[in-house]
């Protein structure tokens, strides 16, 4: 089963005060991170973190909240808060 479709068995509720997801500095993401073979775009389950050309892209929208990207950065450079009460991952299924 593709991640695709996996990913459509969990519901999200976004919120419209934003992302709770961001990159702090995209410099880190340029230079240094790039020889340790960019690890935010392997340790997501939900592939949030996507390499485009010259930056990362965050798709918050398929965060699973499972907070991985708190440590996952060597750089500690993903800013990562849970959504606020009522916002953010409905299970479907389980």
């Amino acid at each position: 089963m593709k991640l695709e479709d996996k990913l459509y068995t969990v519901g999200s509720k976004p919120d419209e005060a934003g992302s709770h997801l961001a990159i702090k500095d995209p410099a880190p993401c340029l230079g240094p991170c790039e020889a340790l073979g960019r690890p935010c775009t392997t340790f997501c389950p939900a592939r949030v973190y996507v390499w485009a050309t010259d930056r990362i892209t965050v798709a918050y929208s398929n965060c699973l909240e499972c907070t991985a990207c708190r440590t996952g950065c060597p750089f500690a450079n993903i800013d990562c808060r849970l959504p606020r009460g009522g916002f953010g991952v409905a299970h479907k299924y389980g």
